[in-house]
Order: C-alpha cells, then structure tokens, then sequence
C-alpha cells in the first residue's frame, strides 16, 4: 500500500519528467502504465481479458487509486492458492501478489527517480524477492526469444546479496533454457551488493551504489540479454 500510495502522490509538476528506464515514457505516462497492469491483473483473476484502455482526461492520481483499489477488492477473499490464468500459464493468486508487489515498487522508484533523482530504496526483504522473481519469471521468458551468442553459452552470473542471510543465485546459460541455482556453486563472475541494489541493476536501472563484479564485463553482458523494462 506506501509503494502505491507513493506513486498517487507524485506531483503533478513532475509528470512531464522523462523517465531514464522507460525510454520515451514521461511520469504520467509511467503512473497510467501501473494502473492499466493493476486493472489487466485484476481481469486476469475474475477470468476476464477484455483490454484496458487509456484513462484519459481523468484526474491520473484518482484514477490510479481506484485502479489500486480495483485489484485489491479483487484478491479480497480470494483462496491465494487457487490456480488462475497468468502470463506464463495457470500459477496460483499468489502469483499476482507478488507481481503486482514489484511491478508497484520498480516504477514507484521510476517515478520518484523522473520527479526528483535519488528516489528512495526499498525494503530489503522485498528487494531480495524481487531478484528471485527476476530469476524465476523474466529470465526464462525474456531468454526464450534471444539468440545467446556461442561465446555466452553455458557462462554464470552468481548475485551474492550483501545485506540478507540468503544463498546466493546462479544464473547459467544452459541451453536450450537458462538454468537457476540456489547455493554456493562455481560462477565466471561474482555480482557482490544490497538486495536493493541487485534489484536495480538487473532490472537496468543505475543503483547509488552499483554491485561489485569480479568479472564485470561479463556480467554486464549476460544481463544485457535479459532487458526488460
């Protein structure tokens, strides 16, 4: 609820601010984006596809509030472990919650990014979730349409999270799918730093901090083919 809420209170001097990660995109066209994907989420749990238009020359704030409060009188009451349909497949309501969780923080730290540079982090338990979300949904759909060059295949980028009591995580470019281990396992190149700080450099947005890399060619390289914005 405070991502989302952050994100309604931008203000709207602000909304004609560009924003770096969204190349063309300015703050009013960031905050309709979110509340359109809170709205094509909430259809995807009532089972309904219908597309969700522009909101027009309503007052944005308003109009994404009610986008918000649309998808969460959805999942009320809702069985979190019921199947439903997603964009990789029938997963189970709790794919939403989480999705709908990081799609507000990454674009809530977009829009405070665009109105005024040095937006706030985020928790770090979130953060970390939000790497393992990245590994687990957008590495594998985002590498399904890549041609992996030959000199690429089979290399590791390890993520080692400084701030957290989690294994770290291997991403290795295994064909024909990319393959993700928990653990200490052996990696070409190391990618050292905060959870926030992980999440924001594989997602390409530029951390205050950027991770350390013992390979950092390399590890610019890999995630260069998972670029999704």
């Amino acid at each position: 609820m405070a991502e989302s809420e952050a994100i309604a209170a931008i203000p709207r001097d602000a909304y004609g601010a560009p924003v770096a990660a969204c190349p063309g995109w300015d703050v009013a066209r960031l905050i309709s984006h979110v509340g359109r994907v809170h709205r094509w989420a909430a259809g995807f749990l009532r089972g309904d596809d219908t597309p969700v238009p522009r909101p027009g020359g309503a007052d944005l704030s308003q109009w994404y509030r009610e986008s918000r409060d649309l998808l969460l009188g959805q999942l009320d009451g809702m069985d979190l472990d019921a199947e439903v349909d997603t964009f990789i497949g029938r997963r189970t309501v709790r794919f939403w919650l989480r999705r709908q969780a990081h799609e507000t923080a990454m674009h809530r730290w977009d829009a405070q990014d665009a109105a005024r540079p040095g937006a706030a982090g985020f928790d770090a338990d979130l953060a970390g979730d939000g790497v393992d979300e990245w590994l687990q949904v957008f590495v594998p759909r985002r590498l399904a349409g890549v041609d992996v060059p030959g000199e690429l295949a089979g290399a590791a980028v390890q993520l080692r999270c400084t701030d957290l009591d989690l294994p770290p995580w291997t991403l290795r470019l295994t064909r024909p799918e990319p393959v993700i281990e928990y653990g200490a396992v052996a990696a070409d190149t190391v990618l050292s730093g905060s959870a926030a700080d992980l999440l924001l450099t594989v997602w390409h947005r530029e951390p205050a901090t950027p991770p350390e890399a013992t390979d950092a060619e390399l590890a610019r390289r890999v995630l260069d083919l998972i670029h999704v914005t």
